[in-house]
């Protein structure tokens, strides 16, 4: 299930041609899980991965490195079902605190967590700013960028690169790279069942957009036959452009 390797282009981009991406707006856009997905979330994932979700996230969470005393922001933490998991590798110096715009979701992860220290969920958008400075050693997403058109998916990347301390580490969990008319079958079926961002999110070269706005020192962790990616980009030691935070708005 799990491998890493080097960045590799999508089908179909290394022929130097270029692809006029869909212009897609925000009705289309999924964002908030509600009624019986957000109460039945944990469940349908270990449905829709034929059981092997729990195995799969305890890889992701190991390839994350995390240390003892890591402060990890968690934004669309959900049921909070992989902010507990990740909890387990502190020493009871480190904090995670979990962000999610859904109040069934917030419900799920508050009960989930209420015996752990030093772990908090609260309601936020994710694309608007956050009041969050340099606080953070880590910041994990899973499976949630995709669901934002692009000028949104920008806004978060700005509010990671704010919130993490020098030398921080965005880890962005979600569809790897590809062009789905020219996958297989299955592959194809999913990105049709998916919203049509999904399309666009996988069409588009995210270490680009991510060196645009500052990152840099890429590293990637394949899943489910390459398919899946956990993308690891660091913000650097020391600053180097000078941007207003203002430019988020």
């Amino acid at each position: 299930m799990n491998s890493q390797r080097k960045h590799a282009p999508p089908a179909g981009r290394g022929n130097g041609k270029t692809t006029q991406l869909p212009i897609l707006d925000r009705s289309v856009s999924k964002v908030e899980v509600i009624c019986f997905e957000a109460r039945h979330y944990d469940l349908l994932m270990n449905v829709i991965t034929a059981g092997t979700y729990p195995l799969f996230i305890r890889r992701v969470v190991h390839n994350m490195n995390i240390k003892p005393d890591d402060d990890i922001l968690v934004l669309g933490s959900g049921t909070g079902r992989n902010a507990c998991l990740m909890h387990r590798c502190f020493s009871g110096n480190g904090s995670i605190r979990g962000v999610d715009i859904g109040d069934e979701m917030l419900a799920q992860s508050q009960d989930r967590s209420r015996n752990l220290a030093n772990i908090s969920f609260e309601k936020r958008r994710i694309d608007q700013p956050l009041p969050y400075s340099e606080a953070y050693d880590k910041v994990f997403m899973s499976f949630v960028v995709h669901g934002f058109v692009q000028e949104d998916r920008e806004r978060i990347i700005e509010n990671v690169f704010w919130a993490l301390r020098p030398g921080g580490e965005f880890l962005s969990l979600d569809y790897a790279e590809c062009e789905p008319s020219e996958s297989s079958w299955p592959v194809r079926m999913v990105f049709r069942a998916e919203c049509p961002l999904a399309t666009d999110f996988v069409r588009r070269n995210w270490e680009e957009i991510l060196s645009a706005h500052g990152f840099d020192r890429f590293e990637a962790h394949y899943y489910y036959f390459g398919h899946v990616r956990l993308l690891t980009a660091h913000k650097p030691d020391l600053p180097y452009r000078a941007l207003s935070k203002n430019s988020i708005n």
